[in-house]
């Protein structure tokens, strides 16, 4: 097997105010998208973020409704404290504050309008 490309899909209730967010604040693009449905991509992610409407007809019928939850998605940067500034002062509301674990991981999360976690990290091990 070769893997050519990586994709996170999460089940959302609004997937325009889940691509949105992402876009807005994360620097995502969307790379293609339509009713339901929406492929957000960063050239330095290393994956894709694709973003499904609950209730989707083409998917099968024991995922339709399971909303993306208990799942963070995560995104190490190189300045964790430059993007909580950045980030407060686009008004996102800091969900969990900055947080050192004593295996090195620093982190802080934010929600998006459908409830997505996401979390900034660095590593200082």
């Amino acid at each position: 097997m070769r893997i050519t490309a990586s994709a996170v899909s999460l089940n959302v209730a609004d997937v325009a105010k889940s691509s949105a967010f992402l876009t807005r604040h994360f620097g995502f693009t969307e790379q293609q998208a339509a009713a339901g449905f929406a492929s957000l991509t960063r050239e330095d992610a290393g994956m894709n973020v694709v973003f499904l409407q609950c209730g989707l007809a083409t998917l099968p019928a024991d995922q339709r409704e399971e909303h993306a939850s208990g799942l963070i998605l995560a995104f190490v940067v190189d300045d964790l404290e430059g993007e909580l500034a950045r980030l407060e002062a686009e008004g996102v509301p800091i969900t969990m504050p900055l947080t050192t674990e004593e295996w090195g991981e620093r982190a802080f999360q934010v929600r998006d309008p459908n409830g997505v976690i996401v979390q900034l990290v660095d590593w200082n091990g």
